[in-house]
């Protein structure tokens, strides 16, 4: 089958021009998609529980930065009214040298107290992509975020260095375009012995008796029950357990969102800037390829072709030199992002994000604005007399 059959003699040139436009258009629609899926993922998870951390700071990181969090001040926060459960968590920075609050790149290692369900209610259960979650009875095990993993070349049955111990990886998790990409879980037992490894302080208190393991603890997430407002709960804690630092999840979101300001601002100059140039290029390239016929056209009308028909078969034309270089131009910058992410990988990081809406939204974007320009183009020339047509194309 050949390829005139489908692409319009005299308009090889014009998909060539809308599908760099179209990629151009693409690309940038990816990167914002990218972002957009981060701030998304990143407000999903702090609003779906309450993290909470002993008052002070310590070596936690992230949402638990604090001071130590009791074993009895987990019990006290468990007997608040409106909470659900309570699951103690020891997180930590993977290299110290590199830590740093709230940062995209920052890398942990969460220690999860298995006995205890996920209270998060946006993340009732991590994904896992490849092997299995933790278990109980799990010791030496982890399951790594899928960026984290990516960055090392692992998969599920191979093996990971935390804190300068082996831990044999069961599972990768799915990405989730968030904080948890970066994660190293483990059981909440492993978590404490590296963290005592690592700090000389904690285990000259650990070993004077005045800390027992069960209070080795960076800090934990709250559930609410349900009917319950998160933010009151969070607030209720605050007044009701003396000695913490209390996200209040409504004020975290706010606080995220007012961070990523610029981003939203980017993601607004992206998609705007994304529009113009694509769509400037699609429609001038097909506009201009109309008018390269008007000659053609002019011979038509003169034979006795009808304007409706003109019309017809012009907007056909637009439909399929659209719908190819739309296509054309999405498998460009399809294959432009694959190669750039898969290079930006190996350190865990992904730059497009090639949605379905993004894909979906630039084919009939590209056909919409092609025929348009098409229909145009030829409504001008309509107005032309056949004679003037012929000479105007000559």
């Amino acid at each position: 089958m050949r390829l005139r059959e489908f692409v319009p003699r005299g308009y090889v040139f014009t998909v060539v021009g809308i599908a760099v436009g179209l990629a151009g258009l693409v690309s940038l629609g990816a990167m914002a998609e990218r972002i957009t899926r981060f701030i998304e993922g990143g407000d999903r998870f702090v609003l779906g529980q309450i993290s909470v951390a002993g008052e002070g700071m310590g070596m936690g990181a992230g949402f638990t930065a604090g001071g130590l969090l009791s074993a009895a001040k987990i019990r006290e926060i468990a007997a608040v009214p409106g909470v659900s459960g309570v699951q103690a968590q020891v997180m930590m920075p993977l290299n110290t040298s590199t830590s740093n609050f709230m940062t995209l790149t920052q890398e942990l290692v969460m220690g999860m107290d298995l006995s205890v369900p996920i209270p998060n209610r946006n993340y009732r259960e991590l994904p896992v992509a490849s092997g299995r979650p933790l278990r109980l009875d799990d010791r030496r095990a982890a399951v790594l975020g899928s960026d984290f993993a990516a960055s090392r070349h692992l998969r599920a049955g191979a093996s990971v260095s935390l804190g300068g111990q082996d831990f044999a990886v069961v599972g990768i998790l799915g990405k989730t375009f968030t904080a948890p990409d970066r994660f190293a879980l483990v059981p909440i037992e492993d978590a404490r012995d590296l963290w005592l490894r690592r700090d000389p302080l904690l285990v000259q208190v650990f070993g004077a008796g005045n800390l027992r393991r069960g209070d080795l603890n960076t800090g934990a997430a709250v559930g609410w029950r349900d009917g319950e407002d998160p933010d009151a709960v969070a607030r209720r804690i605050q007044s009701t357990v003396a000695g913490l630092n209390v996200t209040i999840p409504g004020e975290l979101s706010r606080l995220l969102r007012q961070s990523t300001a610029f981003f939203s601002a980017l993601l607004f100059g992206i998609g705007a800037l994304g529009l113009l140039i694509g769509g400037l290029s699609l429609a001038n390239t097909v506009t201009a390829a109309v008018f390269e016929r008007i000659r053609d056209f002019g011979i038509k009308r003169a034979l006795g072709a009808t304007d409706m028909a003109l019309l017809r078969e012009v907007l056909g034309e637009g439909l399929r030199v659209s719908l190819w270089g739309g296509a054309a131009g999405v498998l460009l910058a399809w294959s432009i992002g694959t190669a750039v992410d898969t290079r930006v990988l190996r350190d865990g990081q992904q730059l497009f994000l090639f949605s379905p809406r993004l894909l979906t939204f630039a084919l009939v974007f590209s056909l919409a604005l092609g025929t348009l320009a098409a229909g145009y183009a030829t409504l001008r020339i309509l107005r032309l007399s056949p004679a003037e047509a012929i000479r105007r194309g000559s």
